[in-house]
């Protein structure tokens, strides 16, 4: 493995609690080298658990965050001019397939369709991506993986994957822990009391209730984690709060309400 690929390498365990077997399907996947897709809601630990399974595979993990203005070349490569001439430079996807790293597409529904076939001669028996420009066909390292990421409450048809790359993946569902799990998570992260983590993902998993009733999604972990860490800073439990879990997820004024009700609850005496 070359330095330049190593630098992607996973340096310390990062902390993960399973939610269920997902740890032992996807080491079972990676054996197969399958290529995998996870799918849930915003901030529920899709990438996080990308990383630990990086970590425990000793696999370089390379992370593209899909955009809509993503074309091929940002994934597979395109040539440079320099001071010689020019020079190709390999992209993010075939540096993964050249030298074994596991690939992680983080909301692959963001890229344009016709960017997002450039993936296909990987994700079945071939195992190969073919760089049309260079006139190269890359044979993908035994070590490589393929990973995608996408949550399902923003299909639309505008924003959905075509069936013939959908079933080229096993996949994973994820949502929220349950109260038990996100509460210890939450307190590990921010570095709080069990007590105010309890709090917190209560108030959170009012809000998971509202989804589709006000709110396009409930508050995420990852933002449970964010109050945590400004309440560990000394900020008011409710400032914390109202910063990171409501005024981010809502602007209508009825909801933010609703949704300051609901922290003052558990935070106001």
């Amino acid at each position: 493995m070359t330095a330049h690929v190593d630098q992607y390498k996973i340096k310390h365990e990062p902390f993960y609690k399973p939610a269920g077997n997902e740890i032992a399907l996807y080491e079972a996947a990676y054996a197969a080298r399958m290529p995998m897709m996870l799918k849930g809601p915003t901030g529920c630990g899709k990438s996080r658990f990308v990383e630990y399974m990086a970590w425990k595979l000793d696999r370089p993990l390379i992370t593209v965050a899909c955009n809509e203005d993503m074309t091929a070349s940002d994934l597979v490569g395109r040539f440079l001019l320099d001071k010689d001439g020019t020079k190709w430079q390999d992209g993010p996807l075939t540096t993964a397939a050249r030298f074994g790293a596991i690939c992680y597409l983080d909301e692959i529904v963001e890229a344009r369709q016709d960017t997002t076939v450039v993936i296909h001669p990987l994700t079945d028996h071939r195992r190969s991506l073919p760089l049309d420009k260079k006139g190269e066909l890359i044979e993908a390292h035994a070590d490589f993986q393929l990973v995608i990421s996408y949550n399902p409450g923003y299909q639309s048809l505008m924003k959905d994957l075509k069936q013939s790359t959908k079933q080229r993946f096993g996949a994973l569902d994820f949502d929220y822990p349950d109260a038990a799990i996100e509460t210890e998570i939450v307190a590990n992260e921010s570095a709080i009391d069990t007590q105010t983590s309890a709090k917190l993902v209560q108030i959170a998993q009012r809000t998971r209730n509202l989804k589709g009733h006000g709110l396009d999604e409930g508050i995420s972990t990852r933002l449970l984690v964010y109050s945590g860490q400004l309440i560990k800073k000394g900020i008011d439990p409710v400032a914390a709060c109202m910063m990171t879990m409501v005024t981010p997820l809502t602007d209508d004024p009825d909801m933010r309400e609703t949704l300051q009700a609901a922290v003052h609850t558990f935070f106001v005496k």
